[in-house]
């Protein structure tokens, strides 16, 4: 009772001192309001601080928090319904990132393939493309290397992209996003010196020029061997870029690009037969011997000249609807050659050796217009997208082999496999390709409450393909309609945290390097069609940490794929699909500790059989370049401020070089490689790293393009790279 009085007696104290403040505050207001009309009073100046997104780099650490790509508005990656890997500038620069098969070592369901030695050729879940690469959304799909120099990070989206980016977009696309003009000032210069005499060195400047313009400036060298005999590399470029703000609602961004990309067209090794010549189970021919080159290197040179402008501009209005237009117009010029394994090793101990020559002139320009606006319906908001996009696509496309066709050059004893004197005289091909696009897409991101979300959309492309045989004279007219679905449903236990379902489908029209190697009929030019389902979680764990996880169905119709019996020639297939679960992780464990990982198990398969006889393709075999299981992890570990070290590891399970047929396949045997980094802060101006590949070395066949192309893995190899900041 004594307590009871005593709380009720302190509480009444309390209320009464509470009033009075009130009282007192209320005089001491109605004072401060008479001196104000009769005397103005001056506050000392308070400046409020936060920390700001960097201009010029958007994205700190390993962990990216959101992108554009995916739903072409600026959306969190935890509420877009779909597998996502971002790899971020710091990780490009920790591990010496050369190419964008370095970058996707680290990607759940993506492999590199070795793309006859002259361009970047991936798998994504399952599907070979050489097509689905693009840079700030916009098309970049010649048949070339590209290098990192000027990209600030490289955004893999996984499953089918129809709805989003058009034609192609069937297992996944990559999207280089470049760097962009800014206002923070950038100045770093960096030299790398490495095995196998590699040397590069790449500069990036910029700042603000006025209040209203910003420059930017990346321009690279390299001149470089390699772990293979006779193989070269020289490349060079520069990409100059303006950001332009004539206001605060209004941003322009202006560029360009000079790239020349000059290396070995080098297809590696073939497999060796079994007892009787058999084609079974083939394997690597002295994948421990990796430096001995097959054909001609001298004889095999390839070269692609880039010349692209790009333009974008941004506008919001008053009423909350914004704008964006962005245009891309690029040329490019390529050729490769090469002499190279045409069959696998003999019992007899020959290989035969093929030879033929490429060119390719294209040029691309592609305008889209997106816009966008947010809306309320009762309590439900919504985000609208609206947009349009039209594209010109022009290729020229010759071909020239020896005299007698490409296999010529007859075979050669596989102890000393070069052959000479091989002259491109006869014209195997020439083709011309005319391919316009008129795309109209609709989408609206759905936010019923805190707790669900859902994204749906769908985009129409008119498609019109002119074809040209020029050996023949004919030509080939088509016309294509075709509506991509996009839906997607988002549960949000936590803010931070998602579960998803999504449906998605894209078609893959014949146009361009879709044309090449294949015997054009009218019935090569129906579409693939891709149907991807799919279910995922993702869980920000902190602001600077993420998990990711995605099991997914890929469905693929009238596939184009490399004729397993006859190189150099390409099959369309029916009834393929891969089948997987995706996991993911980026970003800081602790302030010390950062990873990068990646673990993918998947089935892929052909359902139907294809064709018959020796060469058929019979119902569950597996797709070419799909391993069953991978695993990579990359832990960066900062010792202090000066010193930090990194370990990686990148693992996969065997797989096919090609899709096997019944008298035909050759295996790739599963490897575990072990890669390492250290680094060191000298002082606020300079960086030093050194990374070292490989450390086991180990031998392992890295990739092929087919039974009897098979890239050798690099052996232990370094390099050393000095960053200076001025």
């Amino acid at each position: 009772m004594k307590k009871q009085h005593f709380i009720i007696k302190y509480s009444y104290s309390v209320l009464l001192r509470t009033c009075g403040l009130l009282l007192g505050s209320s005089v001491m207001t109605l004072n401060v309001q008479a001196a104000t009309e009769s005397t103005p009073v001056e506050l000392p100046e308070v400046q409020v601080t936060d920390k700001r997104t960097s201009d010029t780099k958007p994205v700190k650490g390993y962990n990216a928090k959101r992108s554009t790509s995916a739903t072409r508005t600026d959306t969190e990656l935890v509420n877009v319904p779909q597998a996502i890997t971002v790899i971020t500038r710091d990780f490009i620069q920790d591990q010496s990132m050369q190419s964008i098969a370095d970058a996707v070592r680290y990607v759940p369901g993506v492999q590199a393939a070795q793309g006859e030695g002259n361009r970047d050729q991936l798998v994504l879940r399952g599907n070979q493309t050489t097509g689905d690469l693009f840079v700030d959304g916009l098309r970049d799909d010649i048949q070339t290397y590209r290098d990192l120099y000027n990209t600030d990070r490289i955004e893999v989206l996984k499953g089918a992209n129809g709805m989003i980016f058009g034609r192609g977009g069937a297992g996944g696309v990559v999207n280089r996003v470049t760097k962009k003009a800014g206002w923070d000032p950038v100045r770093d210069v960096s030299v790398s010196y490495g095995s196998f005499d590699h040397r590069r060195i790449a500069a990036d400047y910029g700042q603000g020029l006025t209040e209203e313009i910003a420059f930017r400036l990346n321009a690279v060298y390299e001149d470089s061997n390699a772990y293979r005999d006779g193989v070269e590399l020289k490349r060079y470029g520069f990409t100059p870029t303006f950001t332009i703000k004539p206001s605060d609602k209004t941003q322009i961004e202006v560029g360009a690009e000079y790239f020349k990309d000059e290396r070995t067209a080098d297809r590696g090794v073939p497999a060796v037969r079994g007892a009787g010549n058999s084609q079974l189970n083939l394997r690597p021919y002295k994948i421990g011997d990796y430096d001995q080159f097959y054909g001609n290197a001298s004889l095999s040179p390839t070269a692609t000249e880039t010349v692209a402008f790009n333009a974008a501009i941004t506008h919001a209005f008053d009423n909350g609807v914004q704008v964006k237009n962005s245009t891309r117009l690029a040329f490019y010029d390529k050729y490769y050659q090469n002499v190279y394994a045409n069959g696998s090793v003999l019992n007899n101990g020959t290989v035969a050796i093929g030879a033929y020559r490429d060119d390719t002139k294209r040029e691309n320009l592609i305008n889209q217009t997106d816009v966008t606006y947010t809306a309320k319906t009762g309590s439900i908001e919504h985000k609208l997208l609206a947009g349009a996009e039209f594209a010109v696509q022009n290729t020229e496309n010759k071909r020239l082999t020896p005299t007698g066709g490409e296999g010529a050059p007859g075979a050669v004893s596989a102890a000393n496999p070069t052959v000479s004197n091989v002259a491109f005289t006869t014209v195997s091909r020439n083709q011309k390709s005319d391919f316009t696009v008129s795309a109209f897409y609709l989408q609206d991101q759905i936010v019923f409450n805190p707790h669900w979300q859902a994204v749906v959309g769908l985009r129409h492309d008119h498609i019109d393909t002119d074809y040209t045989n020029v050996l023949s004279n004919s030509q080939i007219n088509t016309s294509d309609n075709l509506l991509s679905p996009r839906a997607g449903l988002i549960f949000k236990p936590t803010q931070d945290s998602s579960v998803y379902a999504n449906y998605s489908t894209s078609y893959v029209p014949r146009a361009g390097d879709q044309l090449i190697g294949l015997t054009v009929n009218n019935a090569t030019f129906k579409p693939e069609k891709f149907i991807n389902k799919e279910i995922g979680a993702k869980w920000d764990i902190n602001p600077s940490l993420a998990l990711t996880a995605a099991v997914f169905k890929l469905e693929r119709e009238n596939v184009l794929a490399a004729d397993p019996s006859n190189t150099g020639n390409s099959i369309l297939l029916d009834g393929q699909e891969t089948t997987g679960l995706e996991l993911g992780a980026s970003g800081k464990v602790t302030e010390q500790w950062q990873i990068m990982g990646a673990f993918t198990l998947q089935d892929g398969e052909i359902t139907k059989q294809q064709g018959a006889g020796n060469s058929a393709i019979l119902a569950g075999s597996a797709l070419a370049m799909t391993p069953t299981r991978t695993f990579s992890l990359w832990n960066k570990y900062q010792i202090n401020n000066v010193w930090a070290v990194a370990l990686g590891m990148v693992s996969r399970s065997e797989m096919y070089a090609a899709t096997p047929t019944a008298s035909q396949s050759t295996l790739l045997p599963g490897y575990t490689r072990f890669d390492a980094a250290i680094f060191a802060k000298i002082s606020p101006q300079w960086d030093a790293q050194i990374n070292i590949e490989n450390l086991t070395n180990k031998d392992y066949a890295l990739y092929a393009h087919n039974n009897n192309n098979i890239t050798p893995g690099a052996p232990l190899n370094a390099r050393a790279t000095l960053d200076y900041h001025f």
